[in-house]
């Protein structure tokens, strides 16, 4: 089952949509989050529930979770990215927070900050929590998750190199696409593992390698995470970026006004976005 948020331009609210062929299903939820947290049995009601339909191709499309409790987020999870950046393979993983200002749809414009020219892509796989979930152990830990979604971690370089802390690089506004679409775990191998995944600029392939080569897979990134904070329904957690980023190229290159960014992860679909200067006024 797929499943995404999008917005009405009635009343600028959004709403939880069931994708069924060419068409979306509303289903009496605000968006996914508030149906993954309406109860245990969310999936089958949602999958049973009918009721007005909209042609998937002109919905506007919200950030699969518009306003998730947490954001957490792995750095450097594949070995490809761990060599360009120039980093020892770390023991545990590497965790750092969006805010949900950061977030756009799918198919949004990605806003670049005036005060940085080195905006930089990363594409993810993201995983969705869909249960309220404290100290899971790896064995069971794939039953907190509801599904997956891709999320481009859209990064300001020099930002997060100010610190050590990766924090002010990583959630500037209106920078993280995330959607379009939940794709349930039935879906999808366990872990999400074994899937294509990449991103291109203006059609150039920046990024493509699979998720089997996460250092950390899924299941023990929501262990290791629930032993320090319970995951609640909607909770966002990407998985880290494979090698191909802009800061790691020599010369380095980074994003531009009026470019797009496709990021793709095989089985879930992609995010299309255009670059935009954002406005400070």
């Amino acid at each position: 089952m797929r499943l995404s948020t999008i917005r009405s331009v009635a009343d600028e609210g959004t709403v939880a949509v069931r994708h069924e062929g060419d068409e979306l299903v509303v289903l009496p939820h605000a968006d996914v989050a508030a149906l993954l947290a309406s109860g245990e049995d969310w999936a089958r009601r949602a999958a049973k529930t009918d009721g007005r339909r909209i042609a998937a191709d002109k919905a506007w499309y919200a950030p699969v979770v518009p306003h998730p409790n947490k954001i957490v987020c792995l750095g450097l999870n594949y070995a490809t990215h761990i060599k360009e950046m120039g980093r020892q393979t770390p023991a545990h993983p590497t965790l750092f927070a969006k805010y949900d200002g950061a977030l756009v749809g799918a198919y949004d414009d990605i806003h670049m900050p005036p005060v940085s020219n080195d905006l930089d892509w990363e594409a993810e796989l993201c995983a969705v929590i869909g249960r309220r979930t404290r100290h899971v152990g790896a064995k069971d830990a794939l039953k907190a998750v509801a599904g997956y979604t891709i999320l481009n971690d859209v990064t300001v370089r020099d930002w997060q190199h100010r610190t050590r802390e990766f924090l002010s690089g990583k959630t500037f506004e209106a920078t993280t696409p995330v959607g379009p679409a939940l794709v349930t775990s039935d879906e999808l191998p366990p872990g999400a593992s074994g899937l294509n995944i990449g991103c291109s600029v203006d059609g150039h392939a920046m990024q493509e390698s699979n998720t089997a080569d996460l250092l950390f897979d899924v299941a023990h990134i929501v262990s290791y995470v629930s032993t320090i904070i319970t995951l609640l329904p909607g909770d966002l957690i990407a998985t880290g970026t494979p090698g191909g980023v802009g800061a790691g190229r020599d010369p380095k290159v980074f994003l531009r006004p009026g470019q797009r960014l496709v990021t793709y992860v095989e089985g879930i679909g992609e995010t299309s976005n255009r670059v935009v200067r954002d406005d400070p006024a």
